[in-house]
């Protein structure tokens, strides 16, 4: 094993051990409500939670933005922490709009205004965007002030390069062949984006820790995009093999259906593939670590077997979803790439031939 492998599992190790001596100390305490650990770490909140220490929370309060029938409102979520109400507002505890900010209406039902907070996701979201823009301009500084011909990139260069050239060469040009550059730009942004949310989201601490390519709405933007690119930048063959192939007339209504639906059902795959994925790592990891909490109340013999158990599992699980971090990226690139080459298609010139 070499220095970075032994450094990487040495950190996940003391991760996953610092998160049981954690649970182990908080079970003792109280029952545990496996789906509140969960859903609380996939779902979105007002407020960034970095530990607890004994019953006290330690969390970041975040920017709440809502315009409400009373106007615009600003202020920070620790304004409205342990069911306060504040300039009419409230955090809901209702199947509807559980965590969401509301206020009553005149018949005094809850309704929510228009929201536009920076919650935890959209300012983890902002923050590793920051990180990959920040990358980016490193890479591009050294080639700036460097030629590549004469000498080897160094730090950051030399860590994107590789991985650029294998998405740009390998993956980009293969799938959509003449043409291909103009869509290189976006589809190397969406394979780093993708891949930067999915390994910070890995990091249980701050700024780390929250599931951006696990929340279906990112995943539908990716999609949405892709889907732009595949049909606005077509050609009419594309058009022609959809809305008029060449099959027996009888069977044509037939297959228009079908190829109008499969327009929707790509970026929709998209979609679900890269959402489901992620969201299943983050659960799967959090009820490895939740086994901790559970059997902690049940003696030491089961108890520290099944940490131990858990701990092992756990950096395992972990090591894991680098590698899925990565695949994913990898494989939403690969599709979109795939899709947009197969928009772009031209009949061989040899079948123009007979044709005419």
């Amino acid at each position: 094993m070499n220095l970075l492998s032994r450094n990487i599992f040495m950190a996940v190790a003391a991760i996953v051990l610092s998160l049981a001596g954690m649970g182990r100390a908080y079970a003792a305490e109280e029952d545990i409500d496996v789906q509140e650990i969960i859903f609380g770490h996939i779902g979105d909140s007002y407020e960034w939670h970095i530990t607890d220490i004994g019953k006290r929370e330690i969390s970041i309060p975040l920017p709440v933005i809502v315009h409400s029938s009373t106007g615009w409102h600003c202020f920070l979520s620790s304004r409205l922490e342990d069911g306060a109400v504040y300039e009419g507002l409230y955090i809901s505890s209702s199947d509807r709009y559980d965590g969401k900010v509301v206020e009553l209406d005149a018949a005094g039902n809850e309704v929510r205004p228009l929201d536009i907070s920076i919650t935890r996701n959209v300012l983890s979201l902002m923050i590793n965007s920051a990180l990959l823009v920040a990358l980016i301009l490193c890479c591009a500084r050294w080639y700036r002030k460097h030629d590549a011909l004469e000498e080897s990139p160094k730090g950051v260069a030399a860590l994107l390069e590789p991985v650029i050239a294998m998405i740009n060469d390998d993956v980009i040009k293969s799938a959509i062949g003449p043409g291909y550059a103009k869509f290189a730009p976006y589809l190397l942004t969406v394979f780093f984006f993708i891949l930067i949310n999915n390994l910070m989201g890995i990091i249980p601490f701050f700024p780390g820790g929250t599931n951006i390519t696990g929340n279906i709405t990112v995943t539908f933007v990716l999609a949405f995009c892709t889907f732009l690119c595949v049909n606005l930048t077509t050609n009419r063959y594309y058009w022609k093999d959809i809305f008029c192939p060449e099959v027996p007339l009888w069977l044509k209504p037939i297959l228009i259906v079908i190829e109008v639906f499969g327009v929707f059902t790509k970026p929709f795959a998209l979609m679900l593939r890269l959402f489901a994925n992620i969201m299943a790592g983050h659960c799967l990891i959090l009820c490895v670590v939740a086994m901790i909490f559970i059997t902690a109340k049940m003696g030491a013999l089961i108890g520290g077997s099944m940490t131990v158990v858990s701990v092992v599992f756990g950096i395992f699980m972990d090591c894991l979803e680098l590698l899925v971090a990565f695949i994913q990226a990898y494989v939403f690139t690969m599709l979109s790439a795939v899709f947009i080459g197969l928009s772009r298609e031209r009949p061989e010139k040899s079948d123009i031939t007979e044709k005419q």
